[in-house]
C-alpha cells in the first residue's frame, strides 16, 4: 500500500486530475490530503465535490487548512472575513453562490468531518501548518493553531542540520515524530516548485495557489507527481496572485 500525500489545492481541480492521472491511483492507495482545498482558483464546489466523490473509491484522509476553515464559516454562518476574501475567498464565495442548499449541506459536512492532524502508524505526523506545544498537536490550547502555525516550519528551516538527533539542541517538537507533513507554506515565496525536506519535516505546498504546480508525494519512496503550473490551467484567471 502506498501513502500518498497531497500538497494545498486551492480549487485547482484541472491540476489534482492532471497529477492522479500521471500516478495511476491503484485501490489499496491510502491518499493524505493536506488541506486548503480551496480558495485560489474558480473550481471550489468541483474541488470539493470530485473529493467527495473520489472518497468513495479511494483511502482519503483529509486535514483541514486555515482556507477550509473560513470557508466554512462561510458557508454555515454567512461570514463575511475581509482577510480571507482578499486571499481566494471571493473566487470560493462566487463558486457556491449558486449551489442549492441541499448540495451546500453536503459541502458543510464535508468541511465539518475534516481532521485537524492525522498520525499514522508509522508515527507520521501529516498536518497542514504545524503545532507549538512540546507535548504535540493534541495538547493545543488553542486548537485552530494547527492549521495557522509558521513557527514548526520557520523553526526546520532555520536550525543547524549538523545537529544530531540525540542531542539537547535538537526542537523537542521534531523528535515527538518520525516525520512531519505540512502544506500552509507555499514553497514558491522561497523560489522553489517540488518539495522540500528540513530536518524529519517536508513541505509538500509547492505553490498551486500562485504560480507553481500541485504535488503528490509517496512518503516511503519520496518519489513525487507534478501537474503543470496551475496557472497554465486557468490561463484566464489570476489565482492568488
Amino acid at each position: 500500500m502506498r501513502t500518498l500525500v497531497v500538497g494545498d489545492i486551492h480549487s485547482g481541480l484541472l491540476a489534482l486530475k492532471q497529477v492522479l492521472q500521471k500516478l495511476t491511483p491503484v485501490k489499496s492507495d491510502h491518499f493524505i490530503f493536506l488541506g486548503d482545498y480551496v480558495d485560489g482558483w474558480s473550481e471550489a464546489v468541483e474541488t470539493v465535490s470530485f473529493l467527495m466523490h473520489f472518497s468513495e473509491t479511494q483511502k482519503c484522509t483529509f486535514i483541514r487548512g486555515n482556507h477550509d476553515y473560513l470557508a466554512h464559516q462561510h458557508l454555515k454562518h454567512g461570514s463575511k472575513n475581509e482577510q480571507w476574501l482578499r486571499h481566494g475567498g471571493a473566487a470560493t464565495r462566487d463558486s457556491y453562490a449558486a449551489l442549492s442548499s441541499e448540495e451546500k449541506e453536503k459541502h458543510i459536512q464535508f468541511y465539518e468531518g475534516l481532521t485537524n492532524f492525522h498520525v499514522d502508524t508509522h508515527n507520521r505526523l501529516f498536518v497542514h501548518a504545524g503545532f507549538t506545544n512540546l507535548k504535540g498537536p493534541e495538547y493545543e490550547h488553542f486548537g485552530n493553531l494547527v492549521f495557522w502555525d509558521r513557527t514548526l516550519w520557520e523553526m526546520a528551516k532555520s536550525m543547524d542540520h549538523s545537529i544530531p538527533l540525540d542531542s539537547f539542541r535538537y526542537p523537542e517538537r521534531l523528535k515527538l515524530f518520525s516525520e512531519i507533513y505540512i502544506g500552509h507554506t507555499a514553497l514558491t515565496k522561497i523560489g522553489v516548485t517540488i518539495p522540500v525536506n528540513y530536518a524529519n519535516l517536508w513541505n509538500i505546498d509547492t505553490g498551486a495557489a500562485f504560480s507553481g504546480p500541485l504535488t503528490i508525494l509517496d512518503v516511503d519512496t519520496k518519489e513525487f507527481w507534478q501537474s503543470e503550473p496551475v496557472q497554465q490551467l486557468y490561463p484566464n484567471e489570476l489565482g492568488r496572485n
